[in-house]
């Protein structure tokens, strides 16, 4: 069994690029596999390993600077969901591409689990989904609202799209561990909203803390690791990836006539070329061959990145 830890923290790193040599030396040291992601504003990423090698990291990362207070989420998956470690320099930990926002100038009232319900279920309150439209897909909050974003950085101009529609309406915020929520409520603010929320701790503390008989969560939460989703009490999903999209599928999905292993799924079929199916095509093969030799190739069940 293998201990997954989900973390991320904003703080001000000077010199983020000497940090990466030593934190990924520490992984290393541990047998610590997943993405650590680093940048001016902090650092964010999943990681797994042992119980042992997850407290030698954590420890390693609270020892960064203003890293003392670093809040993570622990749970559990049946095999390693990483195949190595990679500790990338980045712009921002969390993509957003508005420059003025600071999570840690000031955020949206954070709501605990236990009270998230009630919450959201006030008439004057619109719930918004922040999350990436396949992560929405498998599973969301009983009436929350779909921005149908491709990706994070879309949300501003959804929201200044959109922004009508939530009138005199205070604005609940959730996402899968809460990064995305500390930039999103804060750029709210900064465009004149009043009253925004968000989950403390996101989807993945609400489904561990949450009763399933007393949740308002509907479906699967996707995760950014081989376990592709989790359920209430965190426990592993039914979901595959498809290595073609990156997007999750069912196991009843590869049974369709559009899937084909690595080279599309009914979700993408019609996305991808001819040649992009057969540059697919022969990265299968090479990844197969690799395997018969006893290697893993480098491109073999690479998850998503980040959140």
């Amino acid at each position: 069994m293998y201990t997954v830890c989900a973390l991320y923290h904003f703080t001000r790193f000077d010199a983020p690029d000497a940090l990466r040599q030593p934190l990924l030396d520490c992984a290393r040291d541990n047998a610590i596999t997943g993405t650590l992601l680093i940048a001016h504003e902090g650092i964010n990423g999943t990681v797994a390993g042992s119980a042992d090698g997850i407290a030698a990291i954590l420890e390693h990362i609270r020892a960064l600077p203003g890293c003392a207070d670093l809040e993570w989420k622990l749970s559990e998956a049946a095999e390693r969901p990483f195949a190595r470690m990679k500790v990338r320099l980045k712009r921002e930990i969390v993509t957003m591409g508005q420059p003025d926002v600071d999570p840690r100038a000031r955020v949206g009232h954070y709501v605990d689990p236990a009270d998230w319900n009630e919450l959201i279920r006030s008439p004057d309150v619109a719930l918004i989904d922040t999350r990436n439209d396949y992560e929405v897909a498998i599973g969301t909050f009983e009436g929350a609202v779909d921005p149908q974003t491709a990706s994070f950085r879309d949300f501003p101009a959804w929201w200044e799209a959109n922004k009508d529609r939530f009138h005199n309406k205070r604005i609940a915020m959730f996402c899968t561990g809460g990064i995305r929520c500390e930039k999103s409520t804060n750029w709210l603010l900064g465009q004149g909203v009043e009253d925004v929320f968000h989950l403390k701790g996101g989807i993945l503390k609400y489904l561990e803390d949450v009763p399933q008989e007393d949740s308002a969560w509907d479906g699967e939460c996707f995760v950014f690791d081989g376990r592709v989703s989790v359920g209430h009490g965190l426990r592993e999903g039914p979901h595959l990836l498809c290595h073609a999209c990156r997007r999750p599928i069912l196991p009843e999905d590869r049974e369709r006539p559009e899937y084909e292993h690595g080279v599309s799924c009914h979700l993408c079929i019609a996305e991808t070329s001819d040649a992009d199916k057969d540059r697919f095509r022969e990265r299968e093969k090479q990844i197969a061959l690799a395997r018969a030799r006893g290697e893993r190739h480098l491109h073999a069940d690479v998850p998503n990145d980040d959140e």
